[in-house]
């Protein structure tokens, strides 16, 4: 799914006025009935609907939210944020059929001194701000937002803003005051997720949210061309190859795998699980002496070379045999390792999958980072991100600082989290859909590592490998936390049922 700016959302809804036709007080109120319809399945009528709108578009959601709500025989309050602007348009529109309506009990909100009660079973709806906001709120809409909050903990009311948290603006919220945004347990937000909810310090505000469609122009959307995508099924579903009737282990690639040291062989056994559920035909596992019954009794169905120390890697096998390489998890930060590290950045030819302590070598050493393969993958935690490119003030600037390392080195980026993004050389970033807290325990990324890796192997681009195995690895998350709880899940669980994931995928499979 393609992903767009506030300012070119915008421009979307304009250009449906102007393309469907539909008239801007009709586009309103089909987005506002989709609301209706939300907070009518989840809300009884004996919760009263205390509606906060302000004098632009948002508050005409809410002002045609109020009134349909009403016709459904909820109690509905209207609280009119008045601050010396005039109603125009849709709002004003709006404004005029709850009058005409007599339904609602209509207020306006000029000081604080006007704020209403609000009881401790009614629904708060943010209709104050939209995502045209440009700047902190201040002043009296501050106030507001403040008072809202606070009564939120106090009566632990349910907030639900309208298309996006009051305060809080689409992307960029650096400089952005916190108390001055609102605190939501829900967002609906209208036909695309707002690329602000994808960040971890925004969760506070936005809470659980969901898209809602309001059919917005098919060709419009087209026509617009973003930098930002959400993965979904369907995107993954157009990834995955086909595996062939006549196919052999051969067909399917030989991955090498450098990985493990002394007290780290479990990276190394997850890894090579993972690769090989992935799909990947055959696997070489390149483990430290000490490791090699370890690897050979945890992972039968792979091959073990074996380096010339006990303890740690200090030299890999020659490259070129092999389809796609991965280095990383579990091999330590030993001077040997990293010439080691740094030889093969050299030599290989094959698409690389680099990690852990593989990225760890490459931020103490930055000059190897101008060594690195083109279309090689790095898959960071924050942690290492940090350490590789730099610190960043929040996830807006994080993500840019993701793009311009993936453009500046031409690698692609594979920066782990509750949404992963994934950035391209071109400038590209794909945030992931699938996964969830259970994940967030030892060996989770040695799988997706392994899981990449399986994908390469078998000849997908990197940039779909890195797409495809950040998606399927949070899917096979979703599906053992079923069975699990994220509290109980472990890095073993996610491979477990990595095969459930991929027929998840199937056509028609739900």
């Amino acid at each position: 799914m393609k992903l767009f700016t506030t300012k070119q959302i915008a421009e979307l809804d304009k250009y449906t006025i102007e393309n469907e036709p539909v008239s801007d007080i009709d586009l309103m109120e089909r987005a506002s009935l989709q609301i209706t319809g939300w907070l009518a399945n989840r809300f009884s009528t004996e919760n009263k609907m205390v509606f906060f709108a302000g004098p632009g578009n948002n508050g005409g959601d809410a002002l045609a939210i109020a009134r349909q709500m009403a016709d459904l025989d909820y109690m509905c309050e209207v609280v009119l944020m008045n601050f010396g602007k005039e109603l125009k348009g849709s709002p004003a529109m709006n404004w005029q059929r709850l009058e005409k309506q007599g339904k609602v009990k209509l207020s306006s909100l000029t000081g604080m001194n006007d704020f209403p009660e609000i009881g401790s079973t009614d629904v708060i709806i943010d209709g104050l701000f939209g995502s045209g906001l440009t700047r902190p709120l201040e002043g009296l809409p501050a106030e507001i937002v403040r008072e809202i909050n606070t009564i939120r903990v106090t009566n632990k009311n349910t907030v639900v803003a309208i298309d996006i948290p009051s305060g809080l603006m689409g992307e960029n919220n650096t400089g952005n005051i916190p108390e001055n945004i609102i605190r939501a347990d829900f967002t609906l937000t209208f036909q695309f997720p707002k690329i602000s909810f994808f960040f971890a310090e925004n969760e506070k505000f936005v809470g659980n949210w969901e898209v809602l469609p309001i059919r917005l122009h098919p060709e419009g959307i087209a026509q617009t061309s973003t930098g930002f995508y959400l993965t979904e099924k369907e995107d993954v579903q157009q990834i995955i190859q086909k595996r062939l009737r006549f196919g052999h282990k051969g067909t399917y690639g030989h991955a090498l795998l450098i990985a493990g040291s002394y007290g780290k062989m479990g990276a190394a056994v997850l890894a090579s699980k993972a690769c090989l559920r992935a799909g990947a035909g055959l696997l070489t596992t390149h483990v430290p002496h000490l490791g090699y019954p370890i690897i050979q009794t945890a992972v039968p169905e792979a091959m073990a070379s074996v380096d010339q120390h006990d303890s740690y890697i200090t030299e890999f096998p020659g490259l070129a045999q092999f389809s796609a390489v991965g280095v990383g998890p579990g091999i330590d930060r030993k001077s040997n390792t990293k010439k080691a590290l740094a030889e093969l950045l050299e030599k290989v030819k094959s698409p690389l999958v680099i990690d852990a302590d593989a990225l760890n070598i490459l931020a103490e050493d930055q000059l190897l980072l101008d060594k690195l393969p083109q279309n090689c993958i790095l898959t960071p935690h924050p942690g290492e991100f940090k350490r590789l490119a730099g610190d960043t003030e929040n996830s807006w600037l994080r993500i840019q600082r993701q793009i311009e390392f993936s453009k500046k080195y031409k690698v692609i980026v594979v920066l782990k989290g509750a949404f992963t993004t994934v950035s391209t050389p071109s400038g590209m970033l794909f945030f992931n859909s699938t996964g969830n807290p259970g994940m967030a325990t030892a060996g989770s990324g040695d799988v997706l590592t392994g899981i990449i890796l399986g994908l390469l192997a078998q000849d997908y681009s990197p940039e779909n490998a890195a797409i495809a195995g950040v998606y399927l690895h949070g899917l096979a998350g979703d599906l053992a936390v079923l069975q699990k709880s994220e509290f109980s899940m472990i890095a073993g669980d996610i491979i477990d049922f990595l095969g459930r994931a991929f027929l998840h995928l199937k056509p028609g499979a739900k």
